[in-house]
């Protein structure tokens, strides 16, 4: 049995009305806190990295 596919038209998820004050705030401050952890991350797993080194003898 063959499925078929449905094409979805992404332009319009939601509804059509623009965002609160709140909303946009909601959404800034997940932006913000996602940045931030990324960020901690990446220095996390640079600092790991830094500490290493090779030696030769």
């Amino acid at each position: 049995m063959t499925r078929k596919k449905i094409e979805l038209d992404v332009d319009f998820i939601g509804g059509q009305e623009k965002l609160t004050k709140e909303e946009e705030k909601a959404l800034s401050d997940f932006f913000k806190k996602r940045k931030v952890t990324c960020q901690q991350r990446l220095a996390k797993n640079t600092t790991k990295t830094i500490k290493r080194s090779k030696t030769t003898t």
